[in-house]
Formats: C-alpha cells, sequence, structure tokens
C-alpha cells in the first residue's frame, strides 16, 4: 500500500490516469502440485490442473489487489472483492472487465454500491436490451432492440432487500465474493437474486447504448484492459522460478505467493515510473520538445533493463539517492 500510495502521488502518474478507474483480470499458471483449488482447462493447462491469480489494476498501472481462484470459477464472483477491500489512496469509482467479470448481478451491486461498472462485453449484437413498458411511438424504429420489459414495480417491492445485500457487502459483514456466489447458484430460490438481476437488466442496458454510441467511451476502456494485459506480462517475467508453476499446496501459502509477485510488481512499476521521469526532465532541459500525450503513452511495464537474479533486501525505510541516467551521447 505504501508503494501504490507513492506512486500515486507521482507526477507522472498523473499523464496516465487519476487513480479513479481500474481494470481486473485473470492470469493462468499451471500447478505441479495436488491442490484442493487446482482445477482441469486443457485450454491452458494440457492434462495437468491450475490456477488463476485475478489481479486488480488502476489507471495508473498500479496492482492494489489479487487474489488465487479457481480456473473454473467465473471471474465475476470475485470482481467486487479488492475494490471493497482497498486500503491504498486510490478511489476507485469506476472499473471495466472484459465478458468474464460480467452479469447482471454485478451490473446491479456496482450501482447500489455507488460504483460504475463498464465491461468490454463480446457479441454486443447478441445481447437483449431493455425498456420500461411501452415504447413510444416517437422511438418506434429503435422498438425492435428493445426486446427485454422490466418489471418496475418487482424491483421496487424487493428495493429494501437488494439495498441490505449491498450494505452487508460495504461494511465487510460478508465477503463479496461469497454473497455473489450463493446468490448466483440459488437458481432463482433466493429472493435477492432476480430482483438484482432485473435491476442489473437496466444498467447494462445504459452501458451497451453509451458503448455503441460513444468512442470515446470504447477506447477509455479498451486503454485500461490493455494496462492489465501489459502487467500479465511483466508479472510472468517476474515469476519465473520453478518454470512459472505454482507448486505450492496449501492455498494460504499460494496467496502469499501471489501476494508476494504483486508487491514485486509494484516495486518494478514505481522505480520505471521515478526513472522515467527523471529522464523526462532531463530530455526537456535539453531542448527536446515533449507533449502531455506524448507522456501519455508511455508505460512503466518494461522489463528488459530488471535483474531478476540475486537477493533484495528491504531493510531501511531510508530514500537512497538516485542513480545517475545513461548517456547515449
Amino acid at each position: 500500500a505504501e508503494i501504490i500510495n507513492f506512486h500515486h502521488g507521482h507526477p507522472l502518474s498523473a499523464y496516465w490516469g487519476g487513480g479513479t478507474l481500474s481494470s481486473s483480470d485473470g492470469q493462468r499458471f499451471p500447478a505441479s502440485v495436488k491442490t484442493v483449488n487446482a482445477t482441469k482447462n486443457p485450454k491452458y493447462y494440457g492434462f495437468g490442473t491450475g490456477l488463476t491469480n485475478y489481479s486488480w489494476t488502476s489507471d495508473q498501472y498500479s496492482q492494489y489487489g489479487s487474489k488465487i481462484i479457481p480456473s473454473t470459477m467465473r471471474d465475476a464472483t470475485y470482481i467486487l472483492d479488492a475494490i471493497l477491500d482497498n486500503i491504498t489512496e486510490l478511489e476507485i469509482l469506476e472499473h471495466t472487465s472484459d465478458t468474464h467479470g460480467y452479469t447482471d448481478i454485478i451490473f446491479a451491486l456496482f450501482d447500489l454500491l455507488g460504483l460504475k461498472f463498464c465491461p468490454r462485453l463480446k457479441d454486443l449484437g447478441s445481447q437483449k436490451l431493455y425498456r420500461f413498458g411501452k415504447v413510444p411511438e416517437k422511438y418506434k424504429h429503435v422498438a425492435p432492440l428493445l426486446k427485454g420489459v422490466i418489471r418496475e414495480d418487482y424491483i421496487l417491492k424487493n428495493s429494501d432487500e437488494m439495498l441490505r445485500v449491498a450494505g452487508s457487502i460495504k461494511l465487510g459483514w460478508v465477503s463479496a465474493s461469497l454473497l455473489v456466489n450463493k446468490i448466483q447458484s440459488s437458481k432463482g430460490l433466493n429472493i435477492s437474486s432476480n430482483p438484482l438481476k432485473e435491476y442489473g437488466q437496466i444498467e447494462k442496458t445504459i452501458h451497451i447504448l453509451k458503448y455503441i454510441s460513444d468512442e470515446g467511451y470504447q477506447r477509455k476502456i479498451g486503454k485500461q484492459l490493455n494496462k492489465g494485459e501489459s502487467l500479465h506480462i511483466l508479472r510472468q517475467f517476474l515469476f519465473f522460478l520453478n518454470e512459472s508453476k505454482i507448486r505450492i499446496a496449501d492455498t494460504e501459502d499460494q496467496q502469499l505467493q501471489a501476494d508476494c509477485l504483486n508487491l514485486m510488481t509494484n516495486a518494478v512499476i514505481l522505480w520505471n515510473t521515478v526513472y522515467m521521469w527523471k529522464a523526462i526532465e532531463q530530455l526537456k532541459i535539453d531542448g527536446y520538445p515533449i507533449t502531455d500525450n506524448d507522456i501519455a503513452e508511455l508505460s512503466p511495464c518494461r522489463f528488459e533493463h530488471i535483474n531478476r537474479l540475486g537477493k533484495f533486501l528491504f531493510h531501511s525505510r531510508k530514500r537512497m539517492k538516485l542513480r545517475p541516467l545513461r548517456s547515449f551521447k
């Protein structure tokens, strides 16, 4: 958290984002030991088993959460966990993911918690759009697209129950992933499932309509998801020991390993950010024209210069002097 907070206050980080938008995605690692949460997935593990390291990335490239989950579980089950458990200075207000992080219930919970959910959905043409009652005559041309009908009275009737569910998650009485898993596996028997799903269909419809009509909105979502993908490559570079396979059977130790990988990823991001900013300042002094747009397109996910071998000691809180920049003149 201290590394992320320092990075959040760095002047270069502000060019990449304000720390209010984030994304999450899973990265799969094969397991070479028998463990209760490892699952089969031929697409990624062949004849073996593996686990998913689900991580949360801010628009400033910092990683504020990481969780080991079974590869057969849908990402949407866990998507709220790190956002609600965030202990950094990042104020996450908007979140995106790919299709695996979406369900109608997740749309509803995000809105009830005062957050914005804006996933990138595949096969938009097959998504059902919803409306309230009959479509007015002046909008008759879009009526064929709005095939679903929202039962407004049903949502209002169960509004107290939906708020109770959101409040339980917000106050930490129950983890978001546990409650979401219970709701989504209830198959309609739980009173919370249907109203939340129907409420989420409203938010999903609004999101889809904005996504297909606002190019800037599309670019913002795509750009943020690309940041998460670039960090996958960095984590793969750092997690090289034992052929990048998980060899720990205990679930708590697996999570500890994921947290350590998260720590090292943030350390590299901060290191790169500090030295990139120093290089930018020196280039400006030397008279090179550098615009804000140029800086915004930079990425601190580079690792060609990182030595991942040897021992790293973190025994001192005293700030060290920066190394001199390399000169190519």
